[in-house]
């Protein structure tokens, strides 16, 4: 199974992408907690050069609420992490498929708002 929802942005920035991305994100009912730039963070911690990559982590606050409430401990697979990534060409932009990642936990109530979760991301990353 695969486990992200992808799409390439040809002849685009990683700069213009980030902001498209957020922007889909937030049409679809997500906000961006955390953002990680791993390619400044392998620079100052290993010095070494790598093409832009970031992490974003993506919250729909309704849906995190609803599957807190049916398995506590589901937090600890939150947020959903969006990468974008210069690769040749253009932009990659991939998201954890939720329902791949619930996969772990043998809940069906958590497994279908997972469906619901992987839904919304893939609208929101065909909308970047």
């Amino acid at each position: 199974m695969a486990y992200t929802i992808n799409r390439m942005i040809s002849a685009s920035s990683i700069d213009d992408v980030d902001a498209r991305a957020r922007k889909a994100l937030a049409d679809h009912g997500f906000g961006v907690l955390t953002e990680i730039d791993v390619k400044a963070t392998m620079k100052k911690k290993l010095d070494v050069e790598m093409p832009a990559y970031r992490i974003l982590g993506a919250c729909n606050p309704k849906m995190a609420h609803q599957a807190i409430g049916i398995e506590p401990r589901v937090g600890a697979m939150l947020p959903c992490n969006v990468i974008l990534r210069e690769v040749g060409g253009g932009v990659e932009v991939s998201a954890i498929d939720p329902v791949a990642s619930m996969q772990a936990i043998e809940n069906a109530e958590l497994t279908a708002v997972a469906g619901e979760v992987r839904d919304l991301l893939a609208k929101a990353v065909a909308a970047v």
